[in-house]
């Protein structure tokens, strides 16, 4: 039997969601051991001057939890 832990984490890029995502989850692989999966809760841009400045994410990051 495994136990999960979830925990919330927000990304930014100024390329893309897609890149946003990526960034999240290789800092997050950084901290966390055992990562297995991710849920986009929500997506957003950043706009200044008429276009877009960033793209941002809200995920929660799924990761199993080892002994010891």
């Amino acid at each position: 039997m495994s136990v999960a832990r979830v925990t919330e984490i927000t990304s930014s890029s100024k390329k893309s969601f897609q890149d946003a995502i990526e960034k999240g989850i290789a800092r997050a692989a950084k901290t966390l051991k055992n990562v297995e999966g991710a849920w986009i809760q929500d997506q957003k841009i950043v706009v200044e001057n008429g276009k877009i400045a960033a793209y941002r994410v809200n995920m929660k990051v799924t990761f199993i939890l080892t002994d010891g």
